[in-house]
């Protein structure tokens, strides 16, 4: 049930970081990595299971708004989360040549004529 703001002594606003203060450019993070850093802990800092269940309930919210910002690598082995990062001006570009597929640009001029 809601609560009249009055019932707390100090309200704070509701800032989170930026990818850009999070993440280093050059690393790539899991989501309990992710969660750790929002609260100010070391990536691979040792707390419990239940704690590490709340810093989710933050992290995969915080991921999904600044997804624009973020890279996705898929895990490298089965035992193992995927992996977020903070998008540079090299990442996302290579994927089409990697498949072998044109950019938009050069199919669209090869349909115009």
């Amino acid at each position: 049930m809601p609560v009249p703001k009055s019932e707390f002594d100090q309200r704070y606003p509701c800032d989170f970081y930026t990818p850009e203060e999070l993440l280093e450019a050059d690393r790539m993070y899991t989501v309990y990595e992710i969660a750790r850093l929002l609260q100010g802990l070391e990536p691979d800092a040792d707390i419990d299971r239940e704690t590490e269940d709340v810093l989710l309930d933050w992290a995969i919210p915080w991921i999904m708004t600044n997804a624009d910002d973020l890279v996705v690598a898929e895990p490298r082995h089965d035992d193992e989360p995927g992996f977020y990062g903070l998008k540079t001006d090299g990442d996302g570009a290579a994927t089409a040549d990697e498949n072998g597929d044109e950019d938009e640009g050069d199919s669209d001029s090869d349909d115009d004529e």
